[in-house]
C-alpha cells in the first residue's frame, strides 16, 4: 500500500524553526506533484507549498519568505523548512502526493503548534 510518512512537527517559539518531512513509501515510483497542506478547526484545509517533479514551486502568500519546500526525487521525499514562525501557523499539517488522477494521497497529519 502507499504510504505518506510524515515527521517533524512539534512546539516552537514565535520567529523559532522547524522542518518537516514527508516521504513516500509503497508502489510509488514517480510522482507529478508533491506538497504540504494545513488545517484548524472549523477551518477548511489550505495549500501552504507544492513541488512539481521538475523543481516547480508554489507558496501561499502567507508563508512566502518564510517556508522553502524542496524535494529528493530519487527518495520519493519532500522537506518544508519553516523559518519565523508565527501563532497563525499553528495547524495540522498533512503531506500530499498526485501522481495521476485517482492516484493521490494524503499523509496522517502532523501538528505543529508556535506558542511563547
Amino acid at each position: 500500500q502507499v504510504q505518506l510518512v510524515e515527521s517533524g512537527g512539534g512546539l516552537v517559539q514565535p520567529g523559532g524553526s522547524l522542518r518537516l518531512s514527508c516521504a513516500a513509501t509503497g508502489s510509488i515510483f514517480s510522482f507529478y506533484v508533491m506538497g504540504w497542506y494545513r488545517q484548524v478547526p472549523g477551518k477548511q484545509r489550505e495549500l501552504v507549498a507544492r513541488i512539481s517533479s521538475g523543481g516547480v514551486t508554489n507558496y501561499a502568500d502567507s508563508v512566502k519568505g518564510r517556508f522553502t519546500i524542496s524535494e529528493d526525487i530519487a527518495k520519493n521525499t519532500v522537506t518544508l523548512q519553516m523559518n519565523n514562525l508565527k501563532p497563525e501557523d499553528t495547524a495540522v499539517y498533512y503531506c500530499y502526493l498526485f501522481q495521476s488522477p485517482g492516484r493521490d494521497y494524503w499523509g496522517q497529519g502532523t501538528q505543529v503548534t508556535v506558542s511563547s
